[in-house]
């Protein structure tokens, strides 16, 4: 009995203390390449480098944002295709004027073939699954809204 006992306290002991595997065993490998991909979603539209969206954005790329066209109004619905996405990332900062300080990349899970990030940029926050498609990690949907009013979020 006390052999058993103890066999089974050994068990126990030896589950509770292997340590969890994060993001099901993938390699840090994985999340920098997560992470590389929404940084040039961010940076090819701050940079006007449509190759940049190109390169890390699939296809079929499902984008749907909500933003405030003024302070007091309600939120209004944008959707964007990825052809959209492009000429976008070609022309919203081509004279370099607009305000490019905010950029924050969060790699907030990881597995073997998908991913979740969050991008703080300066027109809101995007938050975008990807897929790996051929050992590439590409974004295949965003949704985003922009900055909310102070004092709303939790």
């Amino acid at each position: 009995m006390t052999r058993m006992l103890t066999a089974a306290a050994a068990v126990v002991l030896s589950v509770t203390a292997t340590p969890a595997v994060p993001s099901a065993q993938t390699g840090s490998g994985d999340r920098e390449a997560v992470r590389l991909a929404a940084l040039d979603y961010v940076e090819g539209i701050y940079g006007a480098q449509p190759d940049r969206i190109e390169r890390s954005v699939h296809p079929s790329l499902v984008k749907r944002g909500f933003y405030k066209k003024d302070a007091g109004g309600p939120y209004v619905e944008s959707p964007m295709t990825y052809a959209e996405l492009v000429k976008l990332a070609g022309s919203w900062n081509k004279d370099g004027k607009r305000d490019t300080s905010i950029k924050k990349v969060d790699v907030l899970e990881v597995l073997d073939q998908t991913a979740v990030a969050k991008v703080t940029a300066s027109w809101g926050i995007d938050y975008m699954l990807l897929g790996k498609y051929d050992g590439r990690w590409k974004i295949v949907q965003i949704l985003w809204q922009s900055h909310p009013p102070k004092g709303t979020t939790d």
